[in-house]
This record gives C-alpha cells, sequence and structure tokens, in this order.
C-alpha cells in the first residue's frame, strides 16, 4: 500500500471552529451561565424516563387499602360517615393487626350523618312533647356520635390522619411539630412555608398518633416528581404523612435535621438549603438520614406505573377490609395507607411514570424509600461532571464530524448520544445520582445538524436541477431521496400501476353559506393543511392537486412504493382521525361540523408532466383515477368515511374491510366490488371479525334473494348508515323484487 497523506486540517477550519463555538455555549448552559426552559423541560422528560423503564417489584410490606369503586358501590357514596371509619380502623387494627394505619384523608369537619343533631333540636322544638324522647335521645348518643366513636377506635393505636396547608384558612388542631425554630437554635431552616392549614378535628386529633401532610407540590408543567418532608406551619415544622407514618412504623421518637459543622465547611448544596442536606429520625435502634434537596424535598422515586395493576404495591378494597374477605397474611404487620382511586374523587395525580397516579401510591413509594435509604439526589459533584463531559465530548465529537462523510457522522453522533444516556443511567441506577445531560445531547444533535447543514449548503451540487424541475410537483420528503439519484427520474410520461385518493367535504356549499368569508378561508386552510401533511409527511404521498374542497393525491410516483396501496389506505384512515380533531376545535369555535369522504383505487394509470403551453402539471390519468373519484362519490351513499375499490384491498391486505356492495359505475361495464377500511387487522378483535363476517353473510343473504335470512341478520347488526342504507333497499326488494337476471350489481348512472 503506498502513502496517504494525512487528512488537510485546514479545509475544515470553518467547521472546527462552529464546533468549538457551539460547545463553548453549551459549557456555559452546563454551569448556569444562562438557563432555558426547554431545557429544563427536556431533562426533566429524561428523568421521566428514567423512571417508566424500571421494573416494579411488589413490596409487601405496604399495603394500601383502596376506597375504589367497589367499595363504594358496596358501602355507599364518599365521604363515609365516621363510624364506618371506626369500622375501618378496628378491623386494621384490632382484627388484621397492622403495624401503623395512614389516612390519605383529611377530617375537618364535624360528622353530622347520623341525625343526632337533628334530632335533638326536634326533642327541644316541635317534639317537646312527646313522651321519653329526650331520654331516648340521651340513651343512643354514644351510638350516633360518630367522631367518637372514630376517636375511640382510634384511641391508643398506631394511626397517623393526613392534612392539607392553606393559603387562606386555619380549619382543625395540628399535630405536634417534629421540632420548631426555638428548637434551632437560632439557625435556619428553609422549608416550603403555609400560612395556613385543613386540619383534623381536636378530638380525633387527640385520639390519633400522629398525623402528616398530604399536600402535592408539581412541576411548572403540572407534573409531580418531588415532595416535601417538611413544610413550615408558624414556627413549628411538621413532617409529611409519609414521613410521619414511616416514623410510627419505626417506633421514632425524634425528627431533626443534621446540620454542618461549621457555615465554611457547608457544601453549595447545604448553603442552599438552610445548612442541611440531610434530615434524621432517631430511632430506638439506630439513627436514620434522609438526604434532602432544596426546601427539605425530595426526589420521589416511583416505582411501576401505578394502581392495583401497577405491580409495585399490594392494593385490597376497602370493602373487602370491612367484610373481613381480606386474608390475614396480607395485612399483618403491613404498613396500611388508606387512600383511592376512584375518578370522582380526584385524588389522581400527574406524575413521570402515569398521567393517572394515584395520590395514595406517591406516599407509599416515599415510605419505601425512607425503609429502604434508597434516594435519588443530584450530587454536589454534579456540576463538575456535566461540564466536563461537555467540553470532552464536544471537542472530540466536533473534530470527529467536520472530517466525516454524512454517513459515519450520523453513526458517530449516534453512538455518542447512546453513550452519554447510557453513563447517565449507570449514575443513576448504581449510585442514585441524578445528573442533567439535555445539553449535552442538544449539544451532540446540534453538532450534527451544523456538519450535516455545511456539507449541503457548501458541498452538495448534485441534483440541484432535478430538484429545480421537480420541486412544484413532487412532495419536499421526496427531493433528497431524488436528488441522490437524478439519472432514475424524469418528467415524461409513462404507464405506471399507482393507487390514487380522492377526499372531498360533505356539504360545502351549506357550509360556506354559513360562514363569513375570512371564517370560511381558515376553516377550509385547516381542513387542507391537515389532509396535506398526514398524506406527504405521513405516508409519502404526492399531492396532485386541489380542487376546490376535495384533495387529489397519488402514491407509487416519482419514487416508486411496492406498498403505494397499503400508503394510500394508511393515509386515509390517518385522515380520517384528523378530521376528527378538527371538528372538535371546530365545534368549540362555533363552526359548522366537518366530515369528509374518501375515495381509494389501485391499478394501471399514466403519470408524467401534463397540460398546456401556458400551464403544466405532474399528475396521474386514466380508468384507474376516474373509479378512484367514483368511489369518494359513493361514500355518500353508503355512509361511511372511506370506500376502497376490490383491486386496493388485494394490495393493502394489512387492513380489515367491511365489504359495501358490488357496483357499476358510470361509464364502466364490468362491476367492481367495494370495501370500507375498518383499521390494521391486526387491531380487529374478535368482536370485529364476526360483525364484518355478518355484514358479508347480509350481502351473500341478499344477492341469493333470501330477503328474511338478509333481514333478521341486518336486524342484530349495529345502527349505521350502511345498516340503513341496506334495511331500504330490503324493503324495496320485497315490494319491487329485482328481474330474474339480477346479478347483485348495484348500478349507479350518474357521477
Amino acid at each position: 500500500m503506498g502513502w496517504r497523506p494525512a487528512p488537510r486540517w485546514s479545509r475544515h477550519a470553518a467547521r472546527l471552529l462552529l464546533g468549538a463555538l457551539l460547545t463553548l455555549a453549551a459549557a456555559a448552559a452546563s454551569i448556569g451561565l444562562f438557563g432555558s426552559d426547554t431545557i429544563g423541560r427536556l431533562d426533566a422528560m429524561l428523568g421521566d424516563m428514567r423512571m417508566r423503564v424500571e421494573t416494579p417489584q411488589l413490596d409487601r410490606r405496604i399495603v394500601i387499602v383502596d376506597i375504589d369503586e367497589s367499595s363504594l358501590n358496596r358501602i355507599g357514596r364518599f365521604p363515609w360517615g365516621r363510624d364506618v371509619q371506626a369500622r375501618l380502623v378496628t378491623q386494621l387494627t384490632r382484627h388484621y393487626g397492622v403495624a401503623v394505619v395512614g389516612f390519605d384523608i383529611a377530617f375537618p369537619e364535624p360528622d353530622t350523618s347520623s341525625g343526632y343533631d337533628v334530632l335533638a333540636r326536634l326533642a327541644s322544638t316541635e317534639l317537646a312533647g312527646v313522651p321519653g324522647l329526650r331520654q331516648q335521645l340521651q340513651r343512643l348518643q354514644p351510638q350516633m356520635d360518630y367522631d367518637a366513636l372514630f376517636a375511640d377506635a382510634m384511641r391508643g393505636q398506631p394511626v397517623v390522619l393526613g392534612y392539607s396547608v392553606s393559603d387562606r384558612q386555619r380549619k382543625g388542631v395540628l399535630p405536634a411539630p417534629a421540632f420548631t425554630l426555638a428548637d434551632l437554635g437560632g439557625r435556619t431552616v428553609t422549608a416550603f412555608s403555609a400560612p395556613g392549614y385543613e386540619a383534623n378535628l381536636a378530638r380525633l386529633q387527640q385520639a390519633a398518633r400522629g398525623a402528616g401532610i398530604f399536600t402535592a407540590l408539581t412541576d411548572s408543567d403540572g407534573v409531580l416528581r418531588s415532595s416535601t418532608l417538611l413544610q413550615r406551619i408558624g414556627d413549628g415544622y411538621y413532617p409529611s404523612l409519609s414521613l410521619a407514618t414511616a416514623s410510627v412504623y419505626l417506633q421514632a421518637h425524634a425528627i431533626a435535621p443534621v446540620f454542618g459543622q461549621a457555615a465554611d465547611a457547608m457544601s453549595q448544596a447545604e448553603r442552599a438549603h438552610g445548612g442541611i442536606d440531610r434530615i434524621a429520625v432517631f430511632t430506638p435502634r439506630e439513627q436514620r438520614t434522609i438526604p434532602v434537596g432544596e426546601a427539605l424535598t425530595t426526589t420521589i422515586v416511583f416505582r411501576g406505573r401505578g394502581g392495583p395493576d401497577g405491580g409495585a404495591f399490594r392494593y385490597v378494597s376497602a370493602a373487602d377490609v370491612l367484610t373481613g374477605a381480606v386474608p390475614a397474611d396480607v395485612l399483618r404487620g403491613a404498613i396500611v395507607l388508606v387512600g383511592t382511586t376512584a375518578a370522582g374523587l380526584n385524588d389522581l395525580r400527574a406524575t413521570p411514570v402515569n398521567a393517572e397516579f394515584p395520590g395514595v401510591e406517591v406516599h407509599a413509594n416515599l415510605i419505601k424509600s425512607i425503609l429502604d435509604g434508597q434516594f435519588t439526589s443530584r450530587p454536589d459533584y454534579a456540576l463538575a461532571i456535566e461540564f466536563g463531559q461537555v467540553v470532552l465530548v464536544g471537542l472530540l465529537l466536533g473534530a470527529a464530524l467536520a472530517v466525516a462523510a454524512p454517513a459515519m457522522a450520523v453513526l458517530l453522533a449516534a453512538a455518542a448520544l447512546a453513550g452519554v444516556l447510557a453513563l447517565n443511567w449507570w449514575l443513576y441506577h448504581s449510585a442514585g445520582a441524578v445528573l442533567d445531560c439535555a445539553v449535552l445531547l442538544l449539544l451532540i444533535v446540534a453538532l450534527l445538524l451544523a456538519n450535516l447543514a455545511w456539507g449541503y449548503v457548501f458541498e452538495v451540487r448534485k441534483g440541484r436541477a432535478l430538484v429545480s424541475r421537480f420541486g412544484q410537483y413532487v412532495a419536499p420528503e421526496l427531493v433528497a431521496q431524488m436528488a441522490d439519484h437524478p439519472d432514475r427520474y424524469d418528467m415524461d410520461g409513462e404507464s405506471r400501476a399507482l393507487t390514487v385518493l380522492f377526499a372531498d367535504v360533505r356539504g360545502f356549499t351549506a357550509i360556506s353559506e354559513r360562514m363569513a368569508p375570512q371564517e370560511l378561508r381558515e376553516y377550509i386552510n385547516l381542513y387542507l393543511t391537515a389532509m396535506s401533511e398526514d398524506i406527504r409527511d405521513s405516508h409519502g404521498g404526492t399531492l396532485d392537486k386541489y380542487i376546490g374542497d376535495a384533495v387529489m393525491a397519488f402514491w407509487g410516483a416519482p419514487v416508486a412504493f411496492a406498498d403505494h396501496a397499503r400508503r394510500a389506505v394508511s393515509s386515509a384512515l390517518l385522515m380520517q382521525r384528523s378530521a376528527a380533531r378538527l371538528n372538535r376545535q371546530f365545534a368549540a369555535r362555533g363552526w359548522p361540523p366537518l366530515q369528509i369522504g374518501i375515495g381509494i383505487n389501485s391499478g394501471l394509470m399514466h403519470v408524467g408532466d401534463m397540460g398546456s403551453r401556458i400551464r403544466r402539471a405532474y399528475t396521474v390519468m386514466g380508468d384507474a383515477v376516474n373509479l378512484g373519484a367514483r368511489l369518494e362519490g359513493l361514500t355518500k351513499v353508503y355512509g361511511v368515511g372511506i370506500a376502497v375499490s376490490e383491486f386496493t384491498r388485494a394490495q393493502a391486505p394489512q387492513f380489515a374491510y367491511r365489504e359495501l356492495d358490488r357496483v357499476r359505475v358510470k361509464g364502466k361495464t364490468a362491476p367492481v366490488t367495494i370495501f370500507e377500511p375498518r383499521g390494521l387487522l391486526g387491531d380487529a378483535d374478535a368482536a370485529e371479525h364476526a360483525l364484518l363476517a355478518n355484514w358479508s353473510r347480509v350481502l351473500d343473504l341478499l344477492r341469493s334473494r333470501d330477503w328474511d335470512g338478509a333481514e333478521a341478520l341486518l336486524r342484530a347488526l349495529p345502527d349505521d348508515g350502511l345498516r340503513r342504507l341496506y334495511t331500504a333497499r330490503l324493503r324495496g326488494y320485497r315490494q319491487s323484487p329485482p328481474p330474474a337476471d339480477w346479478d347483485g350489481v348495484t348500478n349507479f348512472d350518474t357521477k
């Protein structure tokens, strides 16, 4: 092998400088010299993804007693009377022998549901003359004082109540704080502070072992990712429900902050958090420490997607606890949290793992972290690692991409992205270290795009003439593919197997008469934009033209697709979903509803640059095109959104189809079987397959003149436009039977 000169770095100097500048900007962002909401949201999203990939393992120590839909149906609507809560506590503590009961529920108002107050008032007024009524009420009073029953059930038992903080009012009685300002000896502990609260009735709080705050603090995007462990109310610091419940379980006798030794020895995190980065829970055996972030918060480690099927914690129905139907070994010695998953009780939270995560399971995850000492936190050295990664990866990758070919550049960038994510995951999973990597990921993408764009703008010239010719006819996303091989494409006419699609708005004339010109323009622009994106961006279709409110498109030219029929049907289904989405927007604006019909046909068509010397267009023509247009019109007749020919169905077998009819359209002598695509075949369940089979059977019975059999089967099918059409046809066949030579084909003499 002969000698090969080293790369001439001077010719890449501009790219190297660009990479260095991008790296410098990213390094500045990584150490907080300037901020970005986008970067923050991306880091939050990546953190969410880390939790979603965790595989949950059932923790049998913690059980959630669920006030679920079944409980509401069996016990009654919520809130339940305190007599029911008293029975629930008695069952859990005395019958099942649980270790602790934590209520994710507050009891700030007296329970008057027994009706005792009403009866007592009547006994003193309207019914004062009834002999013995007052004495009878006095005898029944202990049974009808539900709050007293609840307090008696809790007294001496390991029960922790929940309560919320408030900006407005002070209601109920707070428990004893974990510590106060006086206990801190003049030091400051920064925590979330609330002027008010909605706590529990005094006699309930006095009977309980403790209480904790269950108020959730969400991020700016409404997602719950962290929780306070202690909040300040007045001069006291009060634990969260999770910390209070875990403390009772651990038989803790004190909770206190852990301060640094000296102010000048404090870490940056300690200074930001009021001199502490952890709190201590003192138990008879040990001192447990819990790392905390700013304002005494901790990141919630979510395990599983939440709910009875989430896999992290066992759920039992509250009604089953009340009836004793839960096996004893499930609850004996367990930490029990009483909460709800019933949708109407509004305790579902948006979390990284589930948009509807039960609030009670948030406390379960925090308690598990406290018991196991498994917390994730952002270490003091996080900024140094993040800064070093940005500088190292940015400079090395920037130099490599400057000299790499496009394909190799993509591979290098992909490898860098994978490596960064793998390292981030390893640090999180093995050391519990939460590191941000959004800046680095964005830098890698920016370096790749910058180098590819540079190569395109200054070095790629191939195919420009072809792009100039085809740019006005062909979807932009196909231009790059054509430009790579310009010799394969021209605009001369040819015959080719293609699939054509026609879409039209139903009743557009009536819509236009009801709308002002400006509104109509916006209406049609939104519709045409959505349909065009579904055709071009999703499945590579070529937009032929707009004909008023109608859209014409085709697949298979100029870039050939072997699956052109599948792409067309997929686009049509997507267009109907987009139309439904637009309909909701239009309804909110008081606009007329949007309904579209789509016809699709596959076959041999003539495609090419056609027209006059004044105006030309790249389009398709032929009998197969005309049939596609006819099918669009037939969607109105059959009451369906999409109609495809038998030729399209044969070339796109991936979908489930409902046979509509055999038709003979105007200008054609041979009949064509037409179908309605219902969705992907793999998504169709047994009921859908049965429905399609029954429709096919109805058509067979009609064509064989078995009116009674067809009517009986038709009556059992769901009521829709197609059923109503065939019901009317069947009535007509009975009144005026088809001729003896009838071939079962429906003829259409108009377009």
